[in-house]
């Protein structure tokens, strides 16, 4: 009589174990998406705008060409979109979010030359700023520049990490950024979600492969990690766990 029992409970554990596997590694799933809109500004032309470059600057304030900044932004809602699909609305977290940078070298003199150091990541909370089309060549002054560029940010502005650049030219990089609390409600929301690089220190200047850059494989890349919530795996053992012993006590009676 005992034998049998531990025979029923066979199929319990080994389908409990299945799922617990498939709950842990085998259901993430990742959504992968470049800028839906990019800038840098620029510290020494600090009303030009060049939302059209193909790449963007980070470069620390005393520079000889002076201090520059990025920003980006990514609609999210195809995200949101996938992963309802794939989880169940609701029923996914965040495992992590990366960002894909490509370097490149410096082509006009209005930027610094390449340098390592360290720059920020951080997450904005204003994101009605706007691209603009200027480029180093042609410069325009509608959309983003280093003049209006404080209007856009907010003492809510959550920081995603400090980060080393090795002062390549070429090659690409990628960054995982800290799931803050807003930053995380953004994703999760499938909102339109920015984010800013500055320098970091005396010494860093960087320039990245903007969206507008003609190689697609160079542009930023934001790459979101989702896992199903714990919650449902847990449903998803409960519903095993029922059908086995349902299974168990079905074949117990037959015998």
């Amino acid at each position: 009589m005992k034998t049998t029992q531990n025979v029923n409970c066979l199929p319990t554990v080994v389908l409990a174990l299945i799922c617990q596997l498939l709950c842990v590694h085998g259901s993430a799933a990742t959504f992968s998406l470049n800028p839906s809109a990019d800038a840098f500004v620029s510290a020494n032309q600090s009303g030009n705008n060049y939302g059209g470059a193909g790449a963007l600057s980070v470069a620390a304030p005393g520079l000889s060409q002076g201090e520059f900044q990025s920003l980006l932004q990514f609609s999210l809602s195809g995200a949101k979109s996938s992963f309802d699909t794939q989880f169940g609305v609701g029923l996914w977290t965040i495992q992590s979010v990366t960002l894909q940078l490509t370097a490149t070298a410096p082509n006009n003199s209005i930027f610094n030359a390449s340098a390592a150091g360290q720059f920020a990541v951080s997450w904005m909370q204003n994101d009605s700023w706007t691209e603009g089309s200027g480029t180093p060549m042609t410069p325009t002054t509608v959309g983003i520049t280093f003049s209006t560029l404080n209007s856009f940010l907010n003492v809510g502005d959550e920081n995603l990490g400090t980060f080393s650049f090795n002062g390549a030219t070429s090659g690409n990089s990628t960054y995982t950024l800290g799931l803050t609390s807003l930053f995380s409600a953004d994703v999760l929301g499938g909102n339109n979600v920015s984010i800013r690089m500055s320098a970091a220190d005396t010494a860093m200047s960087a320039l990245f492969d903007s969206r507008s850059f003609g190689t697609s494989a160079s542009r930023p890349l934001l790459t979101v990690t989702a896992i199903p919530e714990p919650g449902s795996c847990i449903l998803a053992l409960l519903g095993f766990w029922i059908l086995a012993r349902f299974g168990s006590a079905s074949r117990s009676g037959q015998g």
